[in-house]
């Protein structure tokens, strides 16, 4: 990947789970993990997220769904605000959870809506504006 798709693949990630989360990431690259920071802006962002057959919130949605029932916490927190940014409603994404639970068991989504709701009450009325269309 060429420096200017790299860049491309950056600016996505920080238009959907926010610049100050995409600055912590940076900030805390170590020799260790720098790997795998490469991987996921090559890959997540200048491969999947990127491509056009999907919009935002279509892959938004399946990103809250899948890291739902994988019972991922911490990145669905992540990206709950990805999905009001990428133009998903707090009921659209209660839908999403509501639909975890009847294929993925009642636990797993009271969990998932535990953690949203959470993440939802601290952005509190800050929520990420939705994106502008590209």
């Amino acid at each position: 990947m060429d420096e200017e798709s790299y860049a491309r693949a950056q600016a996505l990630r920080q238009q959907v789970v926010g610049k100050s989360y995409v600055d912590r990431s940076i900030a805390n690259t170590t020799e260790f993990n720098a790997p795998m920071q490469d991987l996921i802006v090559r890959y997540v962002w200048g491969e999947i997220w990127s491509r056009p057959e999907l919009e935002r919130k279509s892959r938004s949605i399946i990103n809250l769904a899948l890291l739902a029932a994988l019972q991922h916490p911490d990145e669905l927190r992540l990206h709950v605000g990805g999905a009001l940014r990428n133009g998903c409603s707090k009921a659209e994404i209660r839908e999403v959870l509501l639909q975890v639970a009847v294929y993925c068991g009642v636990p797993v989504a009271l969990e998932a809506f535990r953690v949203v709701q959470d993440e939802l009450d601290r952005l509190g009325d800050e929520s990420p504006a939705p994106e502008p269309a590209s």
